[in-house]
């Protein structure tokens, strides 16, 4: 068989798309053009945990950058009253709308002129970073035209122009849709405020509205995810792994959040709620639903753990140590009292062993989880953009950690399903397995989606996960959860420059991005950390968090100046940010500021443009030397 001219095909298909010598000039000079704009606007959230109304309004100001943007354009020029009224109109238009409508009595057309004319020259900003084709596409369909018109009035324009312009903007609140456009403006501001939204990790628990922030989230066109340990488990009960479903359910009942199971996704507790009040008694410390499916989630965690003993999790092989005549656990370190001895379904001769009952409400999940097509949508979307790490302009994202070996900072080497695997190679490996999960389920790829839930070398979870010992054990010095070495190691450049070059980052120029451990703030804690090197940015979205952390969340931000990371003040809500015009306070710290403004061809996109410029050319060459002919010659 000959040999392929692959290189010949691949022209021959790029010819198709540019079928003439001009089709190739005119993209090429628009690509060098691109490079030249600058650098896209990239922010970065973490641990969003179902905090639904504090992620929107961080969507909605743009981690201040809207705020920032109008104090930069009108400066003096409006007072600081003006300038929030501007800023809570472009984050919720409908709703401000309807307020100052309300507050004045009508809204007259002095107010639509001032207020749209306001819009549009912050609009005019974000939109010159992009090329016009960009900002077309960002538009609402519905008034691309007219936008796209009042985006062109220019200071210094001919005095015809600007009365075309003022009678563009009589005629949108003449017909009455000055309401729609000032929506439509509103949402390209924001849209052009942040070229892409990198979440890494947790959507999911504690907080109730996960499923309100994947809507939001669907919606957005430049969005992608890392993985988080919460995020894996609800992927592991929508892919049909049994202890996964479990713990969710397990989880989401200590949380006080089971409406998002029963509420939002269907998922009936009804068989779990019945069988817990006829099979445990009340009045202990623990609730009987919270006995119930503890105990079935050990019973099928001790399945998982016996068929898999590669995932060296013996540790958590208790429920067999459990005596319930001695009221308490036989630990490694010693026997510790129990907060209930109510264990009725327990077999001391098969104690991980399911009782009719239990199977009938095991059974009961996983029809309910499987039928759930709005949950299996919100995973289908966790799989098309997410992934186990990420890496976006010398940032590598990941959500907790690279497994290391305490004191020498090696990687650490995990041997599961026959294969020995550490680094980049872990990473790689699991994040295959966790899609097949999802496209082609067995036994093995599902149990393992539970091990990244809580395995001990785990990089979604990074700890020894002591579930066991915090629901059932008095003693709160056995709930303590040894920490992967990762996190102290990393307070070394150097081990973070390792852990660069092992992901193929730059060690002199790249950033670790991580969430899972909330920073305690207000104990001094920061952010960023290791010379710069590592930026943790769970600052505590959920607001069980909020005390601990003294906050309520980080943000960091790249743009063409370099790093910034934003600490946000709690939340208060809807109501407040439009009655008083209460905004998110936040604190700016730059970190990292470049010696000059960063273009598109300092990113990725401009080293893909750069790769794209390069193949052109070669098809250029083609039809210059006759090697392949120009379609038009040939129609």
């Amino acid at each position: 068989m000959e040999p392929v001219d692959t290189e010949g095909r691949f022209l021959e298909l790029l010819s198709e798309q540019f079928p003439t010598r001009q089709s190739v000039f005119t993209e090429i000079i628009n690509l060098e053009a691109i490079l030249g704009l600058p650098r896209g606007t990239e922010h970065f959230m973490s641990d969003v945990h179902g905090e639904y109304e504090a992620f929107e309004h961080i969507l909605n100001n743009c981690s201040g950058v809207i705020r920032e943007r109008v104090r930069a354009e009108f400066g003096d020029g409006l007072s600081q009253a003006e300038q929030d009224d501007l800023c809570t109109l472009i984050y919720y238009p409908e709703e401000k709308l309807a307020k100052t409508e309300a507050d004045l009595g009508g809204i007259d057309l002095a107010w639509w002129r001032v207020h749209l004319l306001r819009l549009l020259r912050v609009a005019k900003h974000f939109a010159s970073a992009y090329t016009q084709s960009k900002v077309r596409k960002s538009m609402p369909v519905s008034y691309a035209y007219i936008i796209d018109e009042l985006l062109r009035d220019q200071a210094g324009q001919s005095e015809d122009r600007s009365r075309y312009h003022e009678r563009i903007v009589d005629t949108i609140v003449d017909t009455g849709s000055g309401p729609d456009f000032v929506e439509s403006l509103a949402a390209l501001i924001k849209r052009l405020a942040v070229d892409r939204l990198h979440i890494v990790g947790d959507l999911f628990d504690r907080g109730p509205h996960a499923d309100r922030i994947c809507d939001r989230l669907l919606e957005m066109p430049s969005t992608d995810v890392q993985w988080g340990n919460h995020d894996i488990v609800w992927m592991g009960a929508a892919a049909g792994s049994l202890a996964c479903q479990a713990a969710v359910v397990r989880n989401n009942l200590r949380y006080g959040a089971l409406s998002i199971l029963e509420s939002s996704y269907g998922v009936s507790m009804r068989e779990l709620a019945l069988f817990a009040e006829r099979t445990y008694r009340d009045g202990d410390v623990l609730s009987p639903i919270d006995k119930a499916i503890s105990v079935i989630l050990f019973k099928l965690e001790g399945q998982l753990i016996r068929r898999n003993p590669d995932f060296a999790m013996d540790g958590r092989l208790l429920l067999p140590l459990v005596d319930v005549d001695g009221d308490c656990v036989h630990l490694p370190g010693g026997d510790a009292p129990l907060v209930t001895v109510d264990f009725p379904t327990i077999d001391p001769a098969d104690p991980l062993a399911l009782t009719d009952g239990e199977r009938e409400v095991v059974d009961a999940m996983a029809e309910a989880f499987a039928d759930s097509e709005r949950l299996r949508r919100h995973v289908a979307f966790l799989y098309e953009r997410g992934s186990l790490y990420r890496i976006s302009n010398d940032n590598l994202l990941f959500h907790a950690c690279v497994p290391m070996t305490e004191g020498d900072g090696l990687f650490r080497t995990v041997e599961l399903r026959g294969r020995r695997l550490a680094g980049r190679d872990l990473f790689d490996w699991l994040d295959r397995e966790a899609r097949q999960a999802w496209m082609e389920p067995d036994q093995g790829n599902l149990d393992l989606m539970y091990y990244l839930w809580c395995g001990p070398a785990s990089p979604l979870s990074g700890r020894v996960m002591k579930t066991f010992e915090r629901t059932f054990v008095a003693d709160r010095a056995t709930w303590e959860e040894p920490r992967d070495p990762y996190w102290e190691l990393t307070e070394s450049p150097s081990v973070c420059k390792q852990v660069l070059r092992e992901f193929g980052v730059s060690p002199e120029h790249g950033h670790i991005v991580n969430g899972h451990t909330p920073v305690k703030a207000s104990s001094g804690e920061s952010p960023v950390r290791s010379c710069g090197k590592l930026v943790v940015i769970d600052g505590g979205f959920c607001t069980a968090y909020h005390k601990t952390t003294g906050i309520a969340g980080y943000t960091l931000i790249s743009d063409s100046s370099g790093l910034r990371i934003k600490a946000h003040r709690a939340f208060t809500s809807i109501g407040d940010v439009l009655d008083l015009n209460a905004d998110i306070m936040s604190e700016t710290d730059r970190f990292e500021t470049s010696d000059r403004p960063l273009l598109v061809e300092d990113s990725d996109t401009g080293e893909r443009i750069r790769q794209r410029i390069v193949e052109l050319r070669a098809l250029l060459d083609a039809y210059n030397s006759g090697t392949l002919k120009e379609r038009a010659a040939l129609a």
